[in-house]
């Protein structure tokens, strides 16, 4: 039972680190801005900041749903879900790692051939850094919700 309650307990620690770099990546790339002659240049600009910012806005609250099911789960000290858990967080994860991979491969590729702008790119390749660490939260709470199905009686 105590192994069950740690496993709970650090499910949700992580769910909720997942849940702050999420929240400073969004904040991150929300104000990823640079301004050029007349014009200013925002995330929503290049396109794999925006998939980026809907896979953080959407992860996010996907996120929050789960911490509160942990949480109550925790409280309630139920084993309920674990399907749910199970699913939602491999979807999460690979999901997060689309937005993290699309932003940090088009940030290394736009900072190499636009020079001027690296303030620009700085930005979104620590948005999407924040991004990546939320997957990886995100992925280890998807290998404890493995092992809490496999461990689930019949």
């Amino acid at each position: 039972m105590e192994a069950k309650m740690g496993t709970k307990i650090a499910s949700f620690v992580l769910r909720v680190l997942t849940f702050v770099f999420l929240l400073i990546s969004i904040i991150v790339l929300g104000t990823t801005s640079k301004t050029v002659g007349d014009e200013k240049l925002q995330f929503h600009n290049v396109n794999s900041y925006r998939f980026a910012m809907a896979t953080i806005i959407i992860g996010g609250a996907f996120n929050l749903l789960q911490i509160a099911l942990a949480l109550y789960r925790l409280i309630t000290k139920s084993d309920g879900g674990v399907l749910f858990d199970f699913f939602g967080d491999k979807v999460l994860s690979y999901f997060l790692l689309a937005g993290a991979a699309a932003a940090l491969g088009s940030t290394i590729d736009l900072k190499a051939n636009i020079d001027w702008l690296n303030s620009f790119f700085d930005q979104g390749n620590a948005a999407a850094a924040l991004l990546l660490l939320a997957f990886l939260c995100s992925a280890i709470v998807s290998v404890l919700s493995s092992f809490a199905l496999s461990h689930k009686p019949t």
